[in-house]
């Protein structure tokens, strides 16, 4: 009878949630951002707004609002919720790389116009800033000699301050050397200027030349090279430096032999990016090298020039053909900064420890 009354007792149905639910197709966003695009220009020119700009800023929030919109309406809010992250990212992206890319065009656009072996191959020597013509010979020696020089200061002793900081460092010294370090990560590039002005210059009785302004430049490199090294010091696993140690190598040769090549990609690039930031400085330039329009190849006596100032010189002049110079002048700096970084990828590639099978 117990059997029978529990065979007859109603059964509970469970509702399962589907497994498949409805997914955007994959040119939805896509087709989104040229809608947005398009309303972006549309809202712009409605409004009166001359400015590119605003019609960028307003395609990118309409284009966040319009995929958080149709993906909670065809999917679901968690799903509209993950898209719209990823809609940021996108956004952001985009307006870091639109004004790299914009500068990027015009100053190739404008330097091209007067760029040429005549251009690289004469200083302005002889030559008004009024007219026509003249080179950047004397100022691109200038700017090798003394990027040249502060990276032959300023790489060899970051590189051992960071050595020293990463395998050796223990107690107060070291702690004063990363204070020290990190205030001179923000020092500005004057006060620099100012330092060796006073040392160089003002009390041992120097003139204006390539190599103080040599020394200002490798004042502001080395904070960035001993925390660049630092960094990839410590991403060097640990267990290679105990393997060496365990076969009775000796620290400095461990150092030296295993963990430098381990990292010698970032240090490198690390070193690169110190001298991308010194090459474009003006402010020590101007105050330790002077600048000149004759081509003096000796740094370390008179004065000399270099791109940047030729660069701050040209176009402040005002003339058409001045700042036709001052785009060229800027357009060489922006290629000899990247053919560096391409050579020390090429060497950082080339000394990086070989993996095989």
């Amino acid at each position: 009878m117990s059997q029978t009354l529990q065979d007859k007792r109603p059964v509970a149905t469970v509702r399962t949630a589907p497994l498949s639910h409805a997914r955007m197709p994959r040119w939805a966003p896509a087709a989104i951002a040229v809608g947005s695009i398009a309303a972006g220009c549309g809202i712009g020119i409605a409004a009166g707004w001359h400015s590119r700009v605003q019609w960028g800023m307003i395609a990118a929030l309409v284009f966040v609002l319009a995929t958080y919109v149709i993906t909670s309406k065809v999917e679901n809010s968690r799903q509209a919720k993950d898209r719209v992250a990823t809609s940021l990212v996108w956004v952001c992206f985009v307006l870091a790389v639109v004004p790299l890319f914009s500068l990027a065009w015009v100053t190739v656009k404008e330097g091209m116009e007067v760029v040429d072996g005549y251009f690289l191959g004469h200083s302005m020597n002889g030559v008004l800033d009024v007219q026509p013509g003249g080179g950047i010979y004397h100022a691109l020696l200038g700017t090798v000699e003394q990027v040249l020089i502060a990276a032959v200061i300023a790489a060899p002793i970051g590189l051992l301050t960071a050595i020293y900081l990463v395998e050796y460092g223990r107690g107060k010294l070291a702690k004063a050397v990363t204070f020290f370090v990190d205030v001179m990560t923000g020092i500005p590039s004057i006060v620099a200027g100012l330092f060796i002005l006073a040392t160089w210059n003002l009390m041992l009785g120097f003139g204006p030349s390539g190599f103080a302004g040599g020394l200002a430049l490798a004042i502001l490199m080395m904070p960035v090279v001993v925390r660049s090294t630092e960094e990839m010091l410590k991403l060097v696993p640990n267990e290679l430096r105990e393997a060496s140690l365990a076969l009775g190598v000796p620290k400095w040769r461990t150092i030296l032999k295993v963990v430098l090549p381990t990292a010698i990609g970032g240090i490198t690039t690390g070193v690169m990016l110190a001298v991308a930031r010194v090459t474009g400085e003006t402010a020590p330039v101007l105050l330790l090298v002077f600048g000149t329009r004759l081509i003096n190849p000796n740094p370390f006596e008179g004065a000399q020039s270099s791109l940047p100032l030729y660069v701050y010189e040209q176009y402040a002049v005002g003339t058409d053909a001045s700042i036709a110079r001052a785009w060229g002048a800027a357009l060489v700096l922006i290629a000899f900064v990247m053919i560096l970084n391409l050579v020390a990828r090429g060497i950082a590639r080339w000394k990086a420890p070989k993996t095989g099978k």
